[in-house]
């Protein structure tokens, strides 16, 4: 467990499965273009090779005999059948509030995800919340993704800050290893996997929501507006 920051001055985002629940609209979206590969896919599977994961990867798995381009074009119609899916979206209890008083208290707002930019555009313009973000670190333009700690060290980059200066967020098994190999106290948020797998994935804290007890009590006894002040 890494020890708690103790001047925190940024907080570092996951989308999918943290700002918003969306592995169950992936998976029906998942499903409908792997029918059309003449292809099955059951939840389990789903949680251990597609949620979190980088799209370069889903198409490696599904199809290891294809050329990178088809990889590419598969994951782009998930994607897109994603999106129709997508049309409203409610975010995760009280995060919104969560990060408006983050930025009052003056620290600095990151979106860290596998997600393509225009998966990012569509959600974030669909949970009224796209100017809340700072940084926005976008999955389609990395060299390597998550579980690769690389997408948060550029956020931390972006901002100036070590890894003891900022929090992360995350859901997903590659998200969290990512989290930690980066360096990051990563708070576990309990959407798609259970608090027990979160914790043995290195999860420091894990919680149901942004309402959570806990993570009320970790913005109150931290050091956030003194970091800020």
């Amino acid at each position: 467990m890494t020890e708690t920051p103790s001047a925190i001055e940024a907080l570092l985002f996951d989308l999918d499965g943290t700002l918003v629940h969306t592995d169950p609209l992936h998976l029906v979206a998942m499903r409908a273009v792997l029918e059309m590969e003449g292809l099955a896919i059951d939840e389990e599977t789903f949680a251990k090779r597609v949620s979190g994961q980088p799209n370069d990867e889903i198409g490696r798995h599904f199809f290891p005999d294809r050329t990178p381009a088809e990889h590419r074009a598969f994951v782009e119609r998930k994607e897109a059948r994603f999106r129709e899916l997508a049309g409203e979206l409610t975010p995760l209890a009280g995060v919104v509030a969560f990060i408006d008083r983050a930025r009052a208290d003056g620290l600095r707002i990151a979106l860290v995800t596998n997600a393509p930019r225009a998966n990012v555009k569509h959600m974030l313009g669909a949970l009224g919340i796209a100017n809340r973000f700072e940084t926005v670190i976008y999955g389609d333009e990395l060299e390597r993704g998550k579980p690769d700690p690389l997408p948060y060290c550029m956020a931390l980059d972006a901002f100036g800050l070590r890894a003891d200066q900022a929090l992360a967020f995350e859901d997903s098994l590659p998200g969290l290893t990512a989290a930690k190999r980066a360096g990051l106290f990563c708070v576990g948020v309990a959407t798609s996997r259970s608090p027990d797998d979160l914790r043995a994935a290195g999860a420091d804290l894990v919680v149901a929501d942004f309402e959570d007890a806990e993570i009320v009590a970790l913005h109150d006894t931290s050091n956030w507006r003194r970091a800020a002040s």
